[in-house]
């Protein structure tokens, strides 16, 4: 029997789930969200709180969660990979990308 794990996906476009549970790398996980569906297999173990890519995604590619611009990928990322700080550069409060106009 396939165990049905906890994630949350808020619009279909998002390219990200939140695990809602810690789920252990190699399981099957499927995300519903609206009107599609996606069959992941985990890369990664993924810890509670944390995303995971649910489509794959090219380096400079930008990373939706909750249907919002999260960051940009630092690296292509496949499917069912742990997005976190190691592959995802945040864009929002950037202090350090503030350009001075003056």
């Amino acid at each position: 029997m396939t165990k049905i794990y906890n994630t949350v996906m808020m619009k279909s476009q998002d390219k990200v789930a939140v695990a809602l549970e810690s789920i252990a790398a190699g399981e099957l996980v499927i995300v519903t969200c609206q009107d599609k569906t996606f069959e992941v297999t985990l890369q990664d173990p993924i810890e509670f709180g944390h995303k995971f890519a649910v489509v794959p995604m090219k380096q400079g590619e930008d990373i939706l969660k909750y249907g919002e611009v999260i960051g940009v990928a630092t690296k292509d990322i496949r499917a069912g990979e742990h997005v976190h700080v190691h592959n995802l550069e945040g864009k929002r409060g950037r202090g350090d990308r503030i350009v001075d106009a003056g």
